[in-house]
């Protein structure tokens, strides 16, 4: 399957006076067309700066960054306009930067339209409060619906140009997580009715359940990844079976190693090893598999705080 977004060794330097700090450092993300993914990660870790730079609002320092085939280190001023414009949307956790206050949710899904001189303005809003279920709430002001409601009048409007990528950014953090559920059940279904690939960025590893691939990034790296096991399909078809892996169970954690050979150990796993800060580690080769440990005083005591990766 083709690539929507491609990155590669991705660096990101912001630069004042007096300070320099590196938001992301050489990382490495391929997401697929068509797929639904979540990008995890914790405050300062890198995954905003990320979705800034896939969504035109930030420039890269250094590596590389395609979207959709486009390379979007040599964008011009114009180029990133029409891009933002055409092949990407946004849906925002905080709903101003969503919606227009004094206007109906019809002439907010009508207003992108406005900006490529669509004729069919009027039919393509019904169309999408339909696909998010709002058609009886078109001519109500935002004043008058839930945050659920604007929430999914904002999934409307970021599909209004028809773009081939739509970024989340923590859709569902200024909801409950009933309404959590609706809204990334909405996202699912536009993925699927529709075929837009669709990015979530989060820090919540609770959604899991509710797409395919996570990708978790850590100190501006690419960390780990969690696959599903089994397709959403199938864990729906067997209510009983989907409840039970609805959990972390239901992924399994993939290390990523980045093609220059770099590779984050998690956190919990060092905690255990008692390796704090910097520290040096022994690497051997045992069986095909890596075997990573602290080395002792007195040569290895076998293999006791040892941490080993397939």
């Amino acid at each position: 399957m083709a690539e929507m977004v491609y990155c590669e060794n991705l660096v990101k330097i912001y630069k004042t006076r007096e300070t320099e700090v590196v938001a992301l450092q050489g990382l490495d993300l391929s997401i697929e067309q068509g797929e639904l993914m979540a990008i995890i990660g914790n405050s300062g870790s890198g995954k905003s700066t990320l979705l800034n730079m896939i969504g035109g609002l930030d420039r890269p320092s250094a590596g590389t960054l395609l979207v959709d085939g486009k390379d979007l280190l040599k964008f011009s001023e114009r180029d990133y306009v029409r891009y933002k414009r055409d092949t990407v949307g946004f849906v925002w956790q905080n709903n101003a930067r969503n919606l227009i206050p004094y206007m109906t949710a019809m002439e907010n899904v009508q207003l992108p339209m406005v900006l490529v001189n669509s004729k069919q303005r009027a039919q393509r809003a019904r169309e999408l409060l339909e696909l998010v279920g709002l058609s009886q709430r078109r001519n109500s002001r935002l004043s008058q619906m839930s945050g659920g409601e604007q929430q999914r009048v904002a999934i409307a409007i970021s599909l209004a140009n028809s773009p081939k990528l739509v970024l989340a950014d923590e859709p569902t953090g200024s909801v409950d997580t009933r309404t959590a559920d609706i809204v990334l059940d909405l996202l699912r279904d536009v993925n699927r009715q529709l075929g837009v690939t669709i990015m979530i960025v989060t820090h919540d590893l609770s959604l899991s359940r509710k797409v395919d691939r996570i990708v978790a990034i850590r100190d501006g790296r690419t960390s780990s990844e969690f696959l599903r096991k089994r397709s959403y399909i199938e864990e729906i078809r067997d209510v009983a079976t989907y409840a039970h892996e609805a959990g972390d169970d239901s992924h399994v954690e993939l290390a990523v190693v980045d093609g220059t050979g770099r590779l984050q150990i998690p956190h919990e796993y060092l905690d255990e090893m008692g390796v704090k800060g910097k520290a040096k580690l022994r690497v051997e080769m045992q069986d095909g598999k890596v075997v990573i440990y602290k080395p002792q005083d007195d040569d290895v005591e076998g293999m006791r705080g040892g941490a080993i990766v397939p």
